[in-house]
């Protein structure tokens, strides 16, 4: 299942930067993942400072 990026998220942009197939998106006050894109790699939730993406 395709991550999701949570209300935890600060907007830095770190899991974007990241994503090896471009599934991250700056959204409305947070970045939102493509779950069509999505790999499930978890280098996202690697990335992120306030652990904002999980595992859908």
């Amino acid at each position: 299942m395709a991550y999701v990026i949570g209300d935890a998220c600060i907007s830095c942009g770190a899991c974007a930067s990241e994503c090896p197939v471009d599934a991250i998106a700056e959204g409305d006050g947070k970045y939102v993942v493509d779950a069509d894109k999505c790999i499930e790699c978890g280098a996202c939730a690697n990335a992120c400072p306030v652990d904002a993406p999980t595992a859908g």
